[in-house]
C-alpha cells in the first residue's frame, strides 16, 4: 500500500513541505485546476507540476481528478470530441508516469452536504449530511445554495441542464458511461493508466438525477460491461458507507481480489438517529471506534485479498484551531494517514 495526500496545488495551505513530514507519506493526489473542463491537460503542464512536487521528495502517480464533460454524461453529438480531448489528457498522463486516474460520473453535482462545519461533542468541526436540509431544497422554485457547491453553473444554466438531464434515467446514464468507457479503456491499457471511478457521493439519486455507483450490484454491472483490469474504481468509504447497506468489508475483499481497486479513499463516518428515522451523519477521525464504520476490517479485507494500490486519508475533521479548506486541512488528516498507515503494518505483520 502506498500512502498518499490530497494537494490542491500551490495555492492549498497544505504544502508540500507539511506532507512530506507526515511518517510514510510517499506522494500527493492533484490535478491541474486551470485547465477548463473539456480541454486537454497538455504534457508541459503535466511534467511542470509533477517536477514541483518531486522536488519536495513526493510522488506524483495519481490524479484527481480529470473532470468528465458533461456532455458525455448526456450522450450527446458532442460527446466524441470531447472523449478525444480525454484520451489524449491520458496518453499525456501516462508519458508522464502517472499511473491512475480517479474520476466520478456523477451528473451536475460532485458530492453533496448539508453543512460544512457541523460542531462535534469534542469541539472540532466536520462535514455533516442532513436529509431535512436535502429534502427542503426545491430547484424548480429556489436558487440552488448547497455548502461545498462551487456554483459552476448559473441558475438558467443549471435549470437548463437539469432539464436536459430528465431524458436520461440510471440505464441511460450506465449506457453512457459504457460508450466512454468503451473508447478510453483500450488507450488505458496502452499507457498502463487505470481508471478509478469514485463512488456517488451520497450513493442515490439527488434532485431527480439518476446515480449509478452506488452499490455492489451497479459497481458489478459496471465491471461487467467494460472488462478490464484497467476498469477499476476508488473505494471510497465513506461514499458507499453512507448507505447501510453496502456491506464494506466484503466489497473491499471482493473487488481487491478482482484486482479493481486502484485507489482507496478511507474515510469514517457516524451515523446519528434521528426521531423521525431520516438520514443524519457526520464525518468522524479515522479510527474504527470513532464512526460507524469498520475501518480495520476494510483494511484487513483488502490486504488479504492482495490489494497493493494507492491509498488516501479522506475527509478529515478542522481540529486544533485550523481553520482549512472543509474536509481537507492538515492535522486531522495527518492524524488519519498514521493511523492508516499504522493499521496496515500490524495487519501485514500478524
Amino acid at each position: 500500500m502506498k500512502m498518499t495526500f490530497r494537494w490542491y496545488g500551490p495555492n492549498d495551505p497544505v504544502t508540500l513541505d507539511k506532507i512530506r513530514q507526515i511518517p510514510g507519506m510517499t506522494g500527493v493526489v492533484t490535478a491541474l485546476y486551470t485547465i477548463p473542463v473539456g480541454e486537454v491537460w497538455d504534457l508541459p503542464s503535466i511534467l511542470a507540476l509533477k517536477k514541483q512536487i518531486n522536488d519536495a521528495g513526493l510522488e506524483m502517480e495519481v490524479i484527481e481528478s480529470v473532470p468528465v464533460h458533461e456532455e458525455i454524461k448526456l450522450g450527446s453529438e458532442k460527446r466524441d470530441a470531447l472523449i478525444d480531448n480525454y484520451i489524449q489528457t491520458i496518453r499525456n498522463l501516462g508519458a508522464a508516469g502517472v499511473k491512475v486516474i480517479c474520476y466520478n460520473f456523477m451528473p451536475v453535482f460532485d458530492w453533496v452536504r448539508s453543512e460544512l462545519k457541523f460542531r462535534t461533542a469534542d469541539g472540532s468541526n466536520c462535514l455533516a449530511y442532513d436529509q431535512h436540509t436535502i429534502d427542503g431544497i426545491n430547484l424548480e422554485k429556489q436558487s440552488l445554495s448547497l455548502p461545498g457547491w462551487d456554483e459552476s453553473y448559473t441558475r438558467d444554466q443549471l435549470k437548463g441542464l437539469l432539464e436536459r438531464y430528465k431524458s436520461v434515467d440510471g440505464e441511460k446514464l450506465l449506457e453512457n458511461m459504457t460508450y466512454f468507457l468503451g473508447r478510453i479503456i483500450p488507450v488505458c491499457e496502452e499507457c498502463d493508466v487505470r481508471m478509478a471511478v469514485h463512488p456517488d457521493d451520497p450513493p442515490w439519486s439527488l434532485f431527480g438525477l439518476p446515480r449509478i455507483i452506488t452499490s455492489e450490484e451497479q459497481i458489478d454491472r459496471l465491471f461487467a460491461a467494460v472488462d478490464s483490469p484497467y476498469n477499476g474504481i476508488t473505494l471510497c468509504t465513506g461514499s458507499l458507507g453512507a448507505d447501510r447497506h453496502n456491506d464494506l468489508v466484503r466489497m473491499a475483499g471482493k473487488y481487491a481480489k478482482m484486482g479493481r481497486v486502484h485507489f482507496l479513499h478511507a474515510r469514517n463516518i457516524r451515523f446519528v438517529e434521528q426521531e423521525d428515522g431520516k438520514l443524519f451523519f457526520h464525518e468522524s477521525p479515522h479510527p474504527t471506534a470513532c464512526g460507524s464504520l469498520d475501518i480495520y476490517g476494510i483494511l484487513k479485507a483488502l490486504h488479504d485479498n492482495g490489494f497493493e494500490g494507492y491509498t488516501r486519508p479522506d475527509h478529515g475533521r478542522n481540529i486544533w484551531g485550523e481553520d482549512g479548506k472543509p474536509g481537507y486541512g492538515l492535522y486531522d488528516r495527518a492524524l488519519g494517514a498514521t493511523y492508516l498507515y499504522g493499521l496496515w503494518e500490524a495487519i501485514s505483520k500478524a
